[in-house]
């Protein structure tokens, strides 16, 4: 362990001219550097068309939370939901230019609200593998 410690100490960073390195990593710096870095992890990104599944599912899921606060069927900042889950009229003191009194930070909580299920959805998918 203690001369891991002094071969890690003694090790220069590599330099670098452009994209390539100037001096020559030796065979043992090449044999540390590969254990640790290696890409195939769980974690991955993956960059498909706008017609994808995850894609189609967050548009889907974001729309139907912000339809359901829009149109009364969720709790906003000018409508609350009582002990019973009914939703009553309060005034909330937010302006609004929506008659159904809709407001900037309904769209914002509406949305994050959205993109929460819609995550959740997707996890769920990619890990019974429908996905």
């Amino acid at each position: 362990m203690a001369a891991s410690i002094v071969f890690m100490s003694k090790t220069s960073l590599p330099q670098f001219n452009g994209l390539r390195p100037t001096n020559s990593v030796s065979p043992v710096q090449n044999l540390v550097m590969s254990s640790r870095c290696r890409g195939n992890g769980a974690l991955g990104a993956r960059c498909d068309f706008i017609g994808s599944s995850t894609n189609l599912i967050m548009v889907t899921s974001t729309s139907l939370m912000l339809f359901a606060g829009r149109f009364g069927l969720a709790p906003t900042a000018n409508r609350k939901a009582t002990a019973g889950l009914k939703l009553e009229a309060r005034d909330s003191g937010l302006q609004t230019g929506d008659p159904s009194g809709f407001t900037l930070a309904d769209t914002v909580a509406c949305g994050t609200v959205g993109h929460i299920i819609g995550v959740g959805v997707v996890l769920g998918l990619k890990n019974i593998g429908a996905i």
